[in-house]
């Protein structure tokens, strides 16, 4: 692993969200956007309210599930258990899909495009730096169940 994405991997993930759509806000201050109509702009703030609430509720329960599992939330930490229930039935990663929802439901709600820009190269680094150690440390851990397990469940969605 190169050394850039080891320093990446001691901020935690939110903050890797918190900081991209930041640093979109740079290119939202200064360079010139095209206005939404006031209905236009009403829908969106709605639609980003639905998505940033759905996106909430799946981050923090995915949260709360591994807390009562008493296991770690942080990336290449040995895991105590391998938690399988609630979100998890459906995606091996409901918090970062929660706060990939959340990203998405902030910039509706704030009517802000250029943020959305910085999205992919986030959900690429978790994709192909995050998860894959993730995924290495819970089959060193869990084997066969978890195997067992990531060949029922999709990593996303």
């Amino acid at each position: 692993m190169t050394n850039p994405a080891r320093l990446l991997l001691r901020v935690p993930v939110p903050w890797v969200f918190v900081l991209a759509y930041l640093a979109g806000l740079i290119p939202q201050h200064f360079l010139r956007h095209f206005a939404l109509t006031p209905p236009a702009a009403a829908m969106v703030r709605t639609i980003g309210v639905a998505l940033f609430g759905l996106g909430a509720v799946i981050a923090g329960w995915g949260l709360l599930l591994f807390h009562r599992a008493s296991t770690t939330t942080t990336p290449g930490e040995i895991s105590r258990c391998l938690v399988n229930r609630g979100p998890y039935r459906f995606t091996r990663n409901p918090m970062y899909v929660g706060l990939t929802l959340a990203y998405l439901g902030e910039a509706g709600i704030l009517v802000q495009a250029w943020p959305l820009a910085l999205l992919p190269l986030v959900l690429v680094y978790l994709n192909w730096t995050v998860i894959p150690l993730e995924e290495s440390r819970l089959s060193e851990s869990f084997g066969p169940a978890y195997d067992d397990y990531r060949t029922r469940v999709r990593r996303w969605i």
